[in-house]
This record gives C-alpha cells, structure tokens and sequence, in this order.
C-alpha cells in the first residue's frame, strides 16, 4: 500500500513468495530520489523492499494476433469469443478506453464494429463487438486453435502473439504483478514474463497450447534485446463480460 500510495510512475512490485519480500522493478525514468520516497513512504516496512532496476521504460504497448486500429493508434486483438450468436474480440483496456470504432486497417476502410466494454485502469482488458457481418472470426490465434481457457502458473510455457513482432514463446516469471504506467494508470494482478513485446502489441493474445491465458498489457524491452512484458489474465475478462472461447 506505501508503494502504490507513493505513485510513481515506471514502477511494478510483486511479493517474492520465497522470502516474502516486495521485489520493485524501477525503470529508467525512476530516479534515486523517487527510490528513497518509496523508502521512506514505507516507514518501518522498508526492510520488505527489495528494489531492481530495469533498462527501458515500462509502458502500455499501444502503436491479437492481428491489427485492430483506432484514430491515431494501433493494437492487436486478443481472443475471438461469443455470447449466444453474438461475436466479440477481447483486447487490452487502455485501448477501449479511447476508441468507440474499431478497424481491421489503418485507413479505416474496413470497420469491425464498437467498443462494447472497458475496464481500465485497475485492469486492463476491453471488448469490442464483431458488426460487420463479412468479417469472419474464427477461434483461433494465427493457426492455434484456442478451446479454452486457463489460469496463469509460474514456470507455465506460453506464447504470445502480436500485431508488430509476431509470435514469441517464453516463461511465465510471476502472478499477481502490480504495475504503474503513470498518469493515475495503476493496474493490479498481471502476470509478469520473460516474453518480448513492442508498440502496437497491447491487447494481443498471451496462450499456452490450445489455452487463452492473457491479453497484453505493457512492459520493457523489445525483441531484439528482450525484456519483460505484463498480461491481463483473461479468465477475469471472460466473467466480466459472460462470453467464452470458441
């Protein structure tokens, strides 16, 4: 609670269950001084920190599988799901927040239909409903068929892909990750990875096998050098808004 009342920005903690230490990533925007208020706001507590520094900053990846635009920016699509006869594609949040149309190009000459739903910050997942009838939605990702979904667990191989890099594979590194993008835009229960990601990835789909595991949210890093990146776990998004994987 010191932490995330300290409000600084470029931040993400999580408690390491080994040795019960709050373990807070600092990016490079984060200065000594910001280091020492977080020290100091948590008073008799501090001992519990432990503090890493990362290279880059720790964003939302605004720039699914595939692309999804909106006026003056791209993210990807996630899932394909349904309620009844009714199609939809889950996305990240700090997407549907700021868009009510959607498109499958940048020119905006395709439309897919309207943001149906938004919850972000807090989480960060949105839902954007299929209106145009000639756009097919099947439930894959690229060509893995997703027929369910599943929880995230520490050391669970995944792979994520992307409207910018594509598809890359990696590990699942922790749960229940809180991260500051700034700005008031505090999200909570992520799931952290050693999975690249880059501007334009947000919303796209994190999966193990044949299972939907997360929408992407934000991190560090890029896929030349690696990095971290943050995931919304999508079993939240698929009780919020009473829709299934198909």
């Amino acid at each position: 609670e010191a932490v995330r009342h300290a409000d600084v920005a470029g931040t993400a903690w999580y408690t390491d269950g080994a040795d019960g230490a709050l373990v807070v990533t600092a990016d490079s925007t984060v200065s000594s001084a910001e280091i020492a208020g977080l020290r100091e706001a948590a008073g008799p507590g501090a001992g519990a920190l432990r503090v890493e520094r990362v290279a880059g900053r720790i964003s939302p990846l605004i720039s699914g599988g595939d692309p999804a635009s909106a006026t003056g920016w791209r993210c990807s699509a996630g899932f394909n799901v349904r309620k009844g006869a009714t199609y939809y594609f889950l996305t990240a949040g700090h997407c549907t927040e700021r868009s009510s149309s959607w498109y499958t190009n940048a020119s905006h000459s395709v439309r897919i239909g309207p943001t149906a739903g938004s919850s972000y910050p807090g989480n960060d997942y949105g839902i954007v409903r299929y209106a145009n009838t000639s756009l097919r939605h099947p439930g894959t990702v690229g060509r893995t068929d997703i027929t369910a979904a599943a929880e995230a667990a520490v050391g669970m191989r995944v792979t994520r892909r992307g409207s910018t890099t594509g598809v890359h594979s990696g590990t699942v590194l922790g749960l229940h990750t809180t991260v500051n993008y700034g700005g008031g835009h505090i999200i909570s229960g992520l799931i952290r990875t050693n999975v690249c990601a880059e501007q334009g990835d947000s919303g796209g789909s994190l999966y193990s096998g044949g299972r939907a595991v997360g929408l992407t949210s934000g991190g560090t890093g890029n896929c030349r050098s690696g990095g971290t990146t943050y995931f919304q776990p999508v079993t939240e998004a698929l009780k919020a808004y009473g829709v299934r994987v198909y």
